[in-house]
């Protein structure tokens, strides 16, 4: 086996400047990947040069071929070879520009990295071109002639990695380079809605997208995402639709049930580029913390728009890692856009659909809904002995105000009036006429476990301890003042453990946010950290591997997420022993009370593990069990 020299071995040699055509060869490795790559930095610069058509034509995966047509403003004939030289743009000129960068192509190397390791030509017209025709540069050999087009630019790519055939190597079957390239194509189709995309290969359209007719961004966004995306995500989304400070965040978020294994379907823009930004990427995900199931992975496709300034794009070659200037502010929004926007109940939600089935935006993102003030349960589900010791109590009683129900028809008696509440006091505009609700009327009580209703749609079915957790949790948690400290018990033994510099750092440092999370870890020696006291609900749990996650969030996140996120835990055991029990006979009243709370519950949908609580079975449904119409 040879092993490789080591720098004692090797002769010095004299330090000189590289061949241009081998620092060209360099960046085109930082710079190009695949094909997939070249597909991405040539529609980025078609969508700058302002086209409203973009056709991509590829051979053998791009591999053999790439080509990218425009409709765009063109390239002048005497700038077109200086568009193939290194670091040559006209979208920058200075670095106040640099700083403010607000197009998708920037640093000027792209096409001079192309050109160095495949055949490449450039073939343009402008529309003021006095000669009435474009013109075709041969990369290679700078040769420039006439050739009929009409006003745009084509840009061809063959046989990529020739001059790198080691390159070549690594590449994937056919099948797989195409489909980066039409993902690739796909991110800008998301976010560009206003223009027309078509992908080609071997001379058949394997893909097209045509420009959105809606006039309102928002709407024309849900057209594309519906176009690219499929109608179910439309179907399965809520619209996303915050503003905070100079930060305005649009676009889809995938209820819980729309979940993935894989996080394949998540998409986010930050000033029209598409990034993959671990800042983003967290605060969507812990939006959806307590409403997604184990590890499932959400569905998303949100667009910031911010202050150029205050962000910084020119972090690597490809452009598509980002750094903010306030990374805390920008996490908070995201989160909230996404969390307000899953917080209205789909079941009410449904009611002021539009009728293709798609929400339509009557609830505002920037705020939670505003509910009816009959609809605040009045129980004190933290500290209530009657409802955890007394049979006789209603677990519903306080929930709603009831009536007896009607004898000859065994359904709940009829709601009040639209206008009115259950004691004839005035009631929010948003309020549902009778017959209107949701989840409609309770009809019956399953195996102790599930309870039935009918409403216009058909059945509804509802997992009751599932629904009243989710209840007793939001009732919680809008009780409990965020600066308040968790309890905390001292450990009669204090639970030490070896613990890494960062971890010894951390907990000095953020030994006031670790005393509003219950928690109390000091330093046991230079190397070691011990755990004092853990929060009153926690001290049967492992000390040790609470502080270590603790602290391991505390080092990488905000600390105002931290506590949150520790409190709704406590609270959702909380809520988890303080619901109603499988097996407990309900009447019919109770049931209503229960459905009326869901549609006026933020997060009703899914449980605090993320489970739901309801499903629809439709009438059509039923029919095709039972077989009715054939």
């Amino acid at each position: 086996m040879n092993l490789p020299s080591t720098p004692d071995s090797l002769p010095r040699r004299p330090i000189r400047e590289l061949p241009d055509e081998l620092v060209s060869q360099i960046a085109a490795g930082e710079v190009v990947e695949r094909p997939a790559s070249v597909v991405r930095e040539l529609v980025d610069n078609a969508l700058d040069a302002g086209a409203r058509q973009i056709t991509v034509r590829l051979l053998a995966g791009g591999v053999r071929l790439i080509s990218v047509e425009d409709d765009g403003s063109g390239i002048p004939r005497e700038e077109l070879a200086v568009a193939l030289k290194r670091h040559a743009t006209s979208k920058i000129a200075s670095l106040q520009d640099l700083e403010s960068v607000g197009t998708m192509g920037f640093r000027g190397e792209a096409l001079a990295a192309i050109n160095s390791i495949a055949d490449m030509s450039l073939l343009s017209r402008t529309e003021g071109d006095a000669t009435a025709h474009a013109w075709l540069l041969d990369g290679r050999s700078g040769e420039l002639k006439p050739i009929a087009r009409s006003r745009g630019t084509t840009v061809e790519v063959r046989e990529l990695f020739y001059a790198t055939p080691a390159r070549r190597k690594f590449l994937k079957t056919d099948a797989t380079e195409l489909a980066h390239c039409i993902e690739a194509v796909r991110r800008h189709a998301l976010v560009r809605p206003d223009v027309g995309f078509a992908i080609w290969h071997e001379g058949k359209l394997v893909e097209q997208w045509r420009a959105c007719e809606a006039t309102a961004e928002l709407d024309a966004h849900a057209q594309r995402l519906g176009d690219v995306l499929g109608s179910e995500m439309l179907a399965q989304s809520v619209a996303v639709d915050y503003r905070s400070g100079n930060l305005h965040i649009t676009g889809r978020a995938g209820i819980p049930d729309a979940a993935r294994s894989r996080a394949d379907q998540q998409f986010a823009y930050v000033n029209g580029r598409y990034v993959r930004d671990k800042v983003m990427t967290h605060a969507a995900r812990s939006a959806y913390e307590d409403v997604l199931h184990g590890h499932r992975q959400p569905v998303y496709a949100l667009y910031v728009v911010m202050d150029p300034t205050r962000v910084d794009v020119n972090v690597h070659p490809t452009k598509i890692e980002v750094r903010f200037r306030d990374s805390r502010e920008v996490h908070q929004a995201v989160r909230h856009a996404v969390e307000n926007a899953l917080a209205a109940p789909r079941a009410a939600a449904a009611a002021l659909a539009s009728p293709n089935g798609i929400v339509t935006g009557s609830f505002e993102s920037n705020r939670p809904p505003t509910l009816s003030p009959w609809a605040q349960p009045a129980i004190n589900f933290g500290a209530n002995q009657s409802y955890q010791q007394n049979p006789r109590v209603s677990d519903f009683e306080a929930m709603w105000p009831v009536q007896p129900a009607a004898a000859t028809t065994g359904f709940a008696p009829e709601p009040a009036p639209a206008g009115t509440s259950p004691h004839n006091g005035p009631l929010e505009a948003a309020a549902l006429p009778p017959g209107d609700w949701p989840l409609g009327r309770a009809i019956a009580q399953l195996q102790g476990i599930y309870v039935l209703a009918e409403n216009t749609q058909g059945l509804v079915v509802v997992d009751m301890h599932a629904a009243h957790e989710r209840i007793v949790y939001e009732r919680l948690k809008n009780q409990l003042d965020t600066s308040t400290a968790i309890a905390s018990q001292p450990l009669l033994i204090p639970a030490t453990f070896a613990a890494s510099p960062q971890e010894v750092a951390t907990a000095e440092a953020a030994t006031d946010t670790l005393a509003a999370l219950g928690l109390e870890i000091t330093p046991f020696s230079p190397r070691t950290l011990a755990v004092r006291a853990v929060p009153t609900s926690l001290v049967q749990g492992d000390a040790v591997e609470l502080a270590r996650s603790v602290l391991a969030e505390l080092a990488q996140h905000d600390a105002s997420t931290v506590i949150q996120r520790a409190q709704n835990e406590l609270l959702s055991t909380m809520a988890c022993h303080g619901a109603v029990r499988a097996n407990r006979k309900l009447t019919l009243e109770e049931m209503n009370g229960l459905l009326r709370q869901m549609e006026a519950t933020e997060r009703s949908d899914q449980c605090n593990h993320g489970r739901p609580t309801w499903r629809q079975v439709s009438i059509k449904e039923l029919d095709a069990l039972f077989m009715r119409g054939r």
